[in-house]
């Protein structure tokens, strides 16, 4: 069944142009790799397919209903869109509490197994402020992660972590993927898209072109 459902979706920013008639679906369980050079409007389709951009005209459906008219934002997501802000004077863990708050579906400890798992130290006294760029990455992972999301919308993950980082996000996403979560991401490196998704689509033309299987 389609979970995600793009039809006829039309979208500019600026006057500049990055959808045009765009038909695109997403299965229930699949992962997908979106490639293409920066600017081409990955992020923009990332943005269009969680609520927070309209299409100019066209229909963005989320589990059979279209965003923007009952349904503002889709539930169950964890997203991952340019780095998200946070509140600099507090640690990690006083951060993912307070977005934990919002829902009340998990408790501390939850937490703290999210970002034990992404090799963050829940009860450090570090501000996010001090955080590295790679910690920072790994923040942005576990919040999209720690409640369990059954659809992740991923863009450019892997950014700013090292090698042992990295092997431990790829597997990760691989467990999720045999879990039957519904993935989307995107990714500078080819090896990461191609050992992780089932589909991979390139931004061409204003449209989504399937390049691999």
């Amino acid at each position: 069944m389609s979970l995600i459902e793009i039809n006829q979706v039309n979208k500019s920013l600026k006057g500049l142009m990055i959808f045009e008639n765009l038909n695109f679906n997403v299965k229930k369980g699949k992962t997908y790799g979106i490639i293409g050079p920066n600017g081409s409007g990955k992020s923009v389709l990332f943005k269009l397919i969680c609520g927070f951009m309209f299409p100019d005209s066209g229909k963005i459906i989320v589990k059979g209903e279209e965003l923007g008219t009952n349904k503002r934002f889709p539930s169950n997501f964890g997203i991952i869109i340019d780095r998200p802000g946070y509140i600099a004077g507090k640690t990690g863990f006083e951060n993912l509490k307070a977005l934990a708050m919002i829902n009340n579906k998990i408790n501390d400890e939850r937490i703290k197994l999210t970002m034990q798992l992404l090799g963050l130290q829940p009860d450090a006294k570090q501000k996010v402020k001090n955080y590295s760029l790679g910690m920072k990455q790994k923040l942005a992972i576990a919040q999209a992660i720690m409640e369990d999301q059954q659809t992740l919308i991923l863009d450019e993950p892997f950014n700013a972590l090292d090698e042992d980082s990295l092997r431990n996000i790829r597997q990760l996403l691989l467990e999720f993927k045999k879990e039957g979560k519904t993935i989307l991401l995107t990714s500078h490196n080819r090896e990461d898209i191609e050992l992780i998704c089932d589909e991979v689509y390139k931004i061409n033309n204003y449209q989504l072109e399937r390049v691999t299987n």
